[in-house]
């Protein structure tokens, strides 16, 4: 497994991991998680507003490590490896539920 970020504007701000680089792209450029993007706010406002520029880099060990740490500690008895398991590296709230925190 690899392990990829996702900067918004120069900024980290989720890291996964999958299983190449073609994989990491697939599901970086879904329109799905593009639109969760948009659907997240931090700091009181859109993670992304749809302008900004989005990257997909290698994640450092650093960010890979976070990923290894919220999957171990993930309480989804069903989850697999092979699940998209995305870990958001700035504090995330959704727009769409009544003010709770999704923070990883």
């Amino acid at each position: 497994m690899d392990y990829f970020t996702v900067e918004i504007a120069g900024r980290a701000v989720a890291s996964f991991r999958s299983e190449n680089s073609e994989e990491a792209t697939h599901f970086f450029e879904a329109e799905d998680f593009r639109d969760d993007l948009t659907i997240l706010e931090s700091e009181g406002k859109p993670l992304w507003d749809r302008k900004a520029a989005l990257s997909l880099r290698k994640a450092t060990a650093e960010e890979a490590s976070e990923v290894e740490h919220a999957y171990e500690f993930d309480d989804d008895p069903e989850r697999t490896i092979e699940d998209e398991f995305v870990v958001f590296l700035v504090p995330v709230a959704d727009l769409t539920d009544e003010g709770e925190d999704t923070e990883d």
